[in-house]
């Protein structure tokens, strides 16, 4: 099956996934809303994984998607950092701090597995 929308990629489904929980996770702590510069960092670390994808998948070719997706995966990785912060200063428990890493890690193997693919069709 040939992908003809970006929204068809899995990972970029689960990016969704992980902006949704990353904004829910926000809102859920009154102290963590008002760190306004580390909720704007973690926000548009998530979405631009999310957004990375997206755009990798609009170019022309696979060499640029490709960079786009290893882009996507840095942005990952920078949530997965900043969990670590936001569990340090008691904005989440750790409970939602594994629920949003391990959906990072899920992001991060579909991207991983994605590039993989794109390599092996050059």
């Amino acid at each position: 099956m040939k992908i003809t929308r970006f929204e068809e990629i899995q990972a970029w489904q689960e990016a969704r996934v992980l902006v949704q929980m990353v904004y829910e996770a926000v809102k859920s702590n009154q102290n963590f809303c008002k760190d306004y510069r580390f909720v704007n960092q973690i926000q548009n670390a998530a979405v631009s994984a999310m957004s990375n994808i997206a755009e990798g998948f609009s170019r022309k070719g696979n060499k640029e998607f490709i960079q786009f997706l290893f882009i996507a995966k840095s942005s990952v990785a920078e949530v997965q950092s900043q969990l670590y912060v936001a569990l340090d200063q008691c904005y989440i428990s750790e409970a939602t701090f594994n629920l949003i890493y391990n959906q990072s890690e899920k992001v991060s193997k579909l991207t991983s597995g994605f590039i993989k693919y794109l390599k092996s069709k050059q």
